[in-house]
């Protein structure tokens, strides 16, 4: 019988063990590992049926058992011990209190950042994610908290939340949507002094209201607000808003990011109201999907006076954007018309013109739709300062989105990067969290893993080798029992009989070389290029004496056929009698999965379309645990890649560097594919597996145990999570928090008008004449350490010297005289204006470098307020005549 109400009843904790509920309601025991021992202790059995979680533990223990634990002395000094620690961590000075005392009162870092994402992977526990973006989100918050950083996190609470993967008999994949009980998780709800639920809510068209209740998780010092849609208050269909991760059609996603957004802060301004929680003064949109953030706080300053424009800068001035894709198809876009219907008088924020709200969206550039409403360029358009998630990605997300800055070189526009790390804690296994406390001590391994700081890693250079093998193999052994396990539970699914499995208990050898591919398994992950030569393949995991073994996991979106069928034709290849004890697929990959699966490969595969691999965080986690990448140069990788750290996969366009095209990921992508297969096995063939079966003097693979440790103390500090937060915090929290608390209302009225102004103005700013003071010798030529003076002629139309920055920019040139890497020097003004209103600049122009050298000069917009010039999108430069003229190259 199917029960018509459902309730969740709580424990009752005998009084010795309430401490017990704390820890269990503190997201921290999911990377602190005596927190984890101690729930384990409880009841180890259930603890590892719960799935590893705390709260539905303390559901399932008897009160036997319970009674028990109460009078363990032994049990309650560790309780203590624990809870002790946990207030400790909680309330103590960390990296980020250590910073502000040292900073000058005008260089404060901000009191709080609200961090913004659609997705969170924080525990398997609370499966909130669905692949790189979450988890990268997950680990800000761990590793912020770690680090003192006072981090407000916002997200969705959604009741399906992604969906659970099962396969069919031939290897299709099933989805799964299991409900979610609020009550079940690690949360609490935000409520009011008088005991109702914290609510927010959003006006839609019609008169209708989205109203959502607000969940609290403390991911240790960090609270996360989880907006939920479910409540009684709604419709039907209001209350379905939040039901699955990135579901539903174009108004439906476009509700959950309204939510996410304009409801976020909503639900961030009630926590600071009810907790005494400092409000934040930085913003920060992870990816664009809450971009909609800014137009809310837009509408607040706007409820105190302040006109859209002023507002819009003093909202820029405060905020952070953070884009994760490499490719305009994975931006969410919707209809202008859907988005016009969803504000205004008639809907929500109705003190703001919908052209103004439309405007922030619209593609205007050349080759932009402008009948479309795009998330990412109103994020940009919102923020003062943005980034990429690595070096490369930030060089591939300034050519996409250049066209919002017209007459700049796609290096000058202003994205940064900031490369992703991992949250150690997290990732890396107990064995090599106690190696490396038996190493240098628990509490240097602690920040070497939380702070970071090369000096604390160099010490993995004094562990005997026999030691790092030892572990390396014994991680290997626990991946075998792991995937025989899962493996087995995925053919019951599939319909097999236990008599059918007897083959199941052979997969996979302790002692075999292997590689790990797990991702999401969109068309660019290539999960099957591993199947361009199956012979080829086959060779490799049935060779004599150098054998491999491949653990394969991932999810295509429910959307997604053609992820469903590579997954489908690399199951295939997986069910074959005569490989499949050494090919596996892992269905349902996740946080749980994944937390095995990194420490036990000795290579981590990853091999996309370069560069549509925004960052990659899987390899890092496994760097941490000893494993080698194989991997294309793309993402992370292309940053820090060494042949220390393992092996880079050529590419079809022998693109090992620099910045590739995004057309020529399309070139005949048959032939790329089998190229860049081929280079694969090559690898594996002769570089890879000779080296793993390689016995030195003392019976081990000597040369293979240099990688590993060459992985550990050198690459190891640069992939953490806590070196990504001090990045933000240091070149994007702090400078935001700053022009927050400069633009006050009168300063952001300045600022709008200047830029109405200078806009008006534009057209008449020219440069006319640039000459300079010393010629170069015969045929265009000079010697280094040369110096001229420029003296340039400019006009500009009605704008003054204080209204501009004029630039000598100068550096090497290609063949098509293009500055590469181009130095700017501002130049001076000489005197006043002319008869004819125009102004004469100088400056020395010195030369410094050896080669073909030339230098232009250009005219850009310039305000205190102004993160960079090329902020408004407007420069001047020499016509083709002035360029002519003054002859502005050597060689």
């Amino acid at each position: 019988m199917k029960a018509i109400r459902r309730f969740t009843v709580r424990p009752v904790l005998p009084d010795p063990l309430r401490p017990l509920s704390d820890l269990a309601r503190n997201l921290r025991w999911s990377w602190h590992a005596p927190t984890g021992d101690l729930f384990q202790s409880v009841d180890p059995e259930c603890w590892a049926a719960c799935g590893r979680d705390p709260v539905r533990l303390l559901g399932s223990v008897g009160p036997e058992r319970l009674a028990e634990l109460a009078g363990d002395r032994a049990f309650l000094d560790r309780l203590d011990a624990a809870a002790d620690d946990l207030h400790t961590y909680m309330t103590g000075d960390r990296w980020y209190q250590t910073q502000s005392g040292t900073r000058p009162r005008s260089d404060q870092l901000p009191a709080a950042i609200a961090y913004f994402s659609p997705e969170f992977g924080i525990t398997a526990a609370l499966p909130q994610y669905s692949g790189g973006l979450g988890i990268l989100a997950g680990d800000h918050l761990k590793a912020a908290s770690d680090l003192g950083v006072p981090l407000i996190g916002v997200g969705l609470l959604y009741r399906h939340g992604y969906f659970r993967q099962s396969l069919s008999r031939d290897g299709w994949q099933q989805e799964h949507y299991p409900v979610l009980d609020p009550n079940e998780l690690p949360l609490v709800q935000l409520k009011e002094p008088d005991g109702t639920p914290a609510l927010v809510s959003l006006a839609l068209p019609g008169g209708r209201s989205l109203r959502a209740r607000i969940w609290l998780a403390q991911v240790g010092r960090v609270p996360l607000l989880l907006l939920d849609s479910d409540v009684e208050e709604n419709d039907l269909g209001e209350r379905g808003v939040t039901d699955r991760l990135y579901g539903g059609g174009s108004e439906h996603r476009l509700l959950q990011e309204m939510l996410l957004g304009i409801g976020g802060v909503r639900a961030v301004r009630a926590y600071c109201r009810l907790t005494g929680h400092a409000a934040p003064e930085v913003f920060h949109t992870n990816e664009g999907h809450a971009g909609f953030l800014g137009l809310e706080r837009i509408a607040e300053l706007g409820s105190d006076g302040l006109e859209f424009d002023a507002a819009l800068e003093a909202v820029r001035a405060g905020t952070v954007f953070t884009t994760h894709t490499p490719v305009p198809a994975g931006i969410d876009r919707f209809d202008r018309d859907l988005v016009a219907r969803h504000f205004g008088p008639d809907a929500e924020l109705p003190g703001i013109d919908v052209d103004r709200v439309i405007g922030l969206g619209r593609e205007t550039y050349p080759g932009g739709e402008p009948g479309l409403f795009n998330m990412a360029v109103m994020g940009l358009r919102l923020a003062q300062r943005a980034n990429g998630v690595s070096l490369l990605h930030g060089s591939v997300s300034r050519e996409m989105f250049a066209g919002l800055w017209p007459g700049f070189d796609p290096e000058e526009v202003p994205i940064t990067s900031v490369t992703n790390g991992v949250h150690a804690p997290t990732w890396v296994a107990p064995e090599v969290l106690r190696l490396g406390a038996r190493q240098i001590g628990a509490e240097r391994a602690e920040e070497a893993l939380t702070v970071g700081g090369s000096d604390r890693w160099d010490s993995v250079a004094d562990i005997p080798d026999e030691d790092i093998w030892e572990l390396r193999r014994s991680l290997r052994t626990l991946l075998v029992m792991e995937v025989r396990e899962r493996l087995r539970a995925s053919w019951r699914q599939r319909g097999a009989g236990t008599a059918e499995l007897g083959w199941v208990d052979r997969v996979l050898d302790p002692d075999v070389l292997t590689i790990g591919f797990a991702r999401r398994v969109p068309s660019y992950k290539r999960l099957t290029l591993m199947l361009q030569d199956r012979d080829r393949l086959t060779n490799l995991l049935l060779h004599p004496e150098r054998p491999v073994q491949i653990v394969v996991a991932g999810k295509a979106h429910p959307a997604d056929e053609s992820g469903k069928r590579l997954i489908q034709e690399l199951v295939r290849f997986a069910d074959e009698p005569r490989v499949r004890h050494r090919i596996v697929f892992l269905p349902d990959y996740g946080m749980a999965m994944a937390q095995k699966l990194y420490p036990g490969c000795d290579i981590w595969l990853n091999n996309p379309l370069r560069p549509l691999e925004a960052c990659g965080t899987s390899g890092m986690k496994a760097a941490l645990n000893g494993c080698l990448n194989l991997s294309v140069l793309d993402g992370w990788w292309d940053e820090w890649f060494q042949p220390d750290f393992g092996w880079a996969v050529p590419t079809a366009d022998g693109a090992d560097g620099g910045t590739p095209t995004l057309s020529a990921v399309g070139d005949d992508p048959d032939r790329r594919d089998a190229i860049e297969a081929a280079a694969l096995y090559d690898l594996l063939e002769q570089r890879i597996t000779p080296r793993f079966y390689e016995r030195g003097e003392s019976g081990l693979p000597d040369r293979w145990l240099e990688m590993v440790r060459h992985t550990l103390s050198l690459l190891g500090p640069k992939v953490l999570a806590g070196r990504m937060v001090r990045e933000y915090v240091e070149r994007l929290y702090a400078p935001a928090a700053g022009g927050h608390r400069a633009m006050d209302p009168d300063a952001a009225r300045d600022l709008a008008r200047w830029k109405t102004r200078v806009r008006a103005a534009w057209h008449g700013v020219t440069v006319d004449h640039v000459e300079t003071s010393e010629t170069t010798g015969t045929a265009g030529t000079a010697e280094l350490g040369t110096t001229l003076g420029l003296r340039v002629r400019v006009g500009l139309g009605g704008l003054g010297p204080d209204d501009v920055e004029v630039q000598a920019v100068s550096g090497r040139v290609d063949e098509e005289d293009r500055i590469a890497d181009g130095t700017p020097v501002p130049l001076k003004p000489v005197g006043a204006a002319d008869l004819e209103g125009r102004w004469v600049y100088e400056g020395p122009l010195s030369l410094d470098r050896t080669g073909p050298f030339g230098y232009t000069v250009r005219i850009l917009p310039s305000h205190r307020l102004l993160a960079q010039g090329m902020e408004l999108g407007l420069v001047a430069v020499p016509s083709e005549d002035v360029l002519g003229a003054a002859g502005l190259l050597m060689r």
